[in-house]
């Protein structure tokens, strides 16, 4: 079945539970038996959307590890876990939005396997390094699946060779579609279904001074001129190359050159204008995540100081210094990489923005006192293991380790002026600071509200009761979201409050009842 028009005519469904779906085998044998499209058939306007409302049917169900389950993608089964947990520690309105079913990863990396003449792109099936070709993949937005088709061409008319892994030989091990929808010259309702593809090849060599090197400007180019602004299709963004040797599992080396294309790359999510660099991490699935940044604004206070940790590139903390007009932003990234797309946003944030500003190269595990310190809000969006345990450690003992820090007599200029610990030197020296604003002018406090942002479910639940065993923290909201559909995996966002001042607030309001009862026995 034609892909292409897809995510054109398909609207997100509510997330109400009274949603249910169902698929008879017989019609997902009938879709899963439709001829493969070609190139030109991906773009074929009468192309008529699936009756079957929230059912997978994709032809690659059976062989590939990317979706575990083909039914009722609006509401996998995970949410109603997740439902059960958060009303046992009180939050019983947690919601959860399923955003778009089909079409909505924008961002993936794909291993290039088999021969020229017949190239495997794909994903590796389960436990395996087999890699199953993938060519019609339902989750794909429409133009990744037409690049894909498009480097498959490729490699077989210029005899590109897949990278063979037991060898170590061949030319190409992977590729990375990424898509943007940032296109101003186009009404918004159209933008998503317009989107362009950056093509980011792995190449195997140390440089572009390898011998192979010219069929990899030769691949580029086959890209460019078939699927560029001046072709027929025009969805291909850019075409950048990567370079690696490395025998491990790590996909991209540390070279990077852009070869054709804008190099600029650019997504409007959370109210500001993003740029990503290929090597960058994204969010897999853009509109989603701009959902989430959306919600997640509410709960930060007009001026409040936020620390931003695991903050990539800086998207939540600069999304909230723009919409929230906070009074500082800290972001701390331990990946350098994300340094110049942190650059690249400042410089597009909206003239009002008159916050202090900051991102740092550093592990939010080494001393995670010193981030946190002087912030009213931390938000943390960890990697699927949880938090580091430093840091956890540290939310924890959070009001013993502020009564430490204002009692302390050292100044924080005199413990900058004799700093001598290495990650915190290299925070500094790699350190980008815009805005003049000065700080807190309580450095020695620390955040009153946490907001946690989780892609690994397990590992949360470990977090949360972690967090809530210390009688510091207490989960005041929770909400769900639908980034991986086809998926047992969701998006948490959960906001905790310090419930150490409300105990206080108890305290002190039962020793005035006693004082006024001695006064007044009547009472």
């Amino acid at each position: 079945m034609p892909l292409f028009l897809l995510p054109n005519r398909l609207l997100p469904l509510p997330s109400s539970p009274l949603i249910t779906c169902h698929a008879s085998p017989a019609a997902l044998r009938s879709s899963s038996s439709s001829p493969p499209p070609t190139l030109p058939n991906l773009l074929d306007s009468t192309t008529s959307v699936p009756s079957l409302s929230c059912a997978l049917q994709c032809p690659h169900f059976q062989s590939c590890s990317g979706c575990s389950h083909e039914l009722n993608l609006h509401r996998p089964i995970i949410v109603d876990e997740a439902d059960n947990f958060f009303k046992t520690l009180g939050v019983s309105d947690f919601d959860f939005e399923s955003c778009r079913l089909w079409g909505w990863r924008s961002r993936a990396k794909l291993a290039v396997r088999g021969s020229s003449m017949k190239p495997l792109i794909g994903l590796y099936e389960e436990g395996t390094h087999n890699v199953v070709d993938i060519p019609h993949c339902k989750a794909h937005h429409p133009n990744i699946n037409a690049a894909v088709e498009l480097l498959r061409q490729g490699i077989t008319k210029l005899n590109i060779e897949p990278f063979d892994e037991d060898e170590g030989t061949g030319e190409l091990r992977y590729v990375q579609m990424a898509l943007t929808t940032y296109n101003t010259s186009i009404p918004a309702s159209e933008r998503y279904k317009n989107g362009k593809v950056q093509v980011s090849l792995v190449w195997n060599s140390r440089n572009e001074n390898s011998h192979n090197f010219e069929k990899l400007n030769a691949l580029a180019n086959f890209l460019w001129r078939n699927g560029g602004p001046r072709s027929d299709l025009r969805f291909i963004h850019s075409v950048w190359a990567n370079f690696q040797t490395s025998t491990n599992n790590i996909i991209f080396g540390n070279r990077w050159r852009h070869l054709l294309g804008e190099s600029g790359f650019w997504e409007h999510v959370g109210g500001i204008d993003m740029s990503l660099a290929p090597s960058s991490f994204g969010q897999a699935n853009t509109r989603a995540f701009d959902i989430l940044l959306r919600k997640l604004q509410k709960y930060v206070p007009y001026g409040a100081s936020v620390t931003d940790l695991y903050a990539g590139a800086g998207a939540i903390g600069l999304s909230l210094a723009a919409t929230r007009k906070c009074r500082s932003v800290k972001c701390v990234e331990v990946n350098k990489e994300s340094k110049l797309s942190f650059e690249k946003t400042v410089e597009r944030l909206p003239n009002h923005v008159d916050s202090s500003i900051s991102w740092h190269h550093a592990d939010a595990s080494d001393e995670p006192l010193s981030w946190l310190m002087g912030s009213e809000v931390v938000v943390v969006d960890p990697p699927r293991k949880g938090l580091d345990a430093s840091l956890l450690d540290a939310l924890r003992n959070i009001s013993s380790l502020e009564r430490k820090a204002k009692s302390s007599p050292d100044s924080s200029d005199s413990k900058v002026k004799d700093e001598k610990r290495p990650w915190v030197l290299r925070s500094l020296k790699d350190s980008v600071q815009i805005g003049s604003k000065p700080a807190l002018e309580d450095s020695g406090s620390l955040p009153q509200t946490l907001i946690y942002i989780s892609c690994g479910w397990e590992s949360f639940k470990e977090d949360c009761m972690t967090l809530l065993s210390s009688k510091k923290w207490r989960l005041q909201k929770a909400h769900g979201f639908n980034f991986f559909p086809g998926t047992q995996s969701i998006e948490v966002l959960a906001v905790f409050k310090r419930g150490q001042a409300a105990s206080l607030k108890k305290k002190k309001s039962g020793k005035k009842k006693k004082r006024l009862g001695r006064k007044h026995p009547s009472i």
